[in-house]
């Protein structure tokens, strides 16, 4: 329950960075490209982070043993792929539907500020907290995406 937990907020936030990111400036919008690139960066996070945290917790074994550790390691991953999903279906809706980038980039980071609330809120609720704490942990964790959001508008 962890790591899904984990891997989803972290995989919202590193998608959120990069919808900021690859904003065209005065390029041609290109949203399937942007998604393609969303979705391979998440890949990457989820196989590095999964590498570093086997050889971090590397144990003695045969050769077998090790390479089953590796893959269990790397499939524990896959939440931080699924976090970065939601902003790879807009982005590729965004290509179909011909919609304007500054449109796309707006409800992507208002999607993923209410998604980061929400995997908050909810962590929260199974880790034991009561409602009313569980929400300000939601929203202390959506602060993360309007702080992308703030960040976002200021530097462009």
């Amino acid at each position: 329950m962890r790591n899904w937990m984990f891997g989803g907020i972290y995989g919202t936030v590193l998608a959120s960075a990069l919808l900021a990111a690859l904003q065209s400036e005065g390029e041609p919008f290109t949203p399937v490209y942007d998604a393609l690139w969303i979705l391979v960066t998440g890949i990457a996070a989820g196989l590095v982070h999964g590498y570093a945290h086997h050889m971090a917790t590397h144990h003695t074994g045969s050769a077998a043993v090790r390479w089953k550790r590796l893959v269990t390691a790397l499939g524990d991953e896959w939440p931080l792929v699924v976090g970065v999903l939601p902003t790879v279906a807009l982005l590729l809706l965004a290509g179909a539907a011909d919609w304007p980038e500054e449109t796309v980039t707006t409800a992507g980071l208002a999607l993923n500020t209410l998604l980061l609330g929400g995997w908050g809120t909810f962590a929260a609720l199974r880790s034991g907290y009561r409602r009313g704490s569980a929400v300000l942990v939601g929203l202390a964790d959506a602060t993360i995406g309007l702080a992308i959001a703030v960040a976002n508008a200021l530097i462009k």
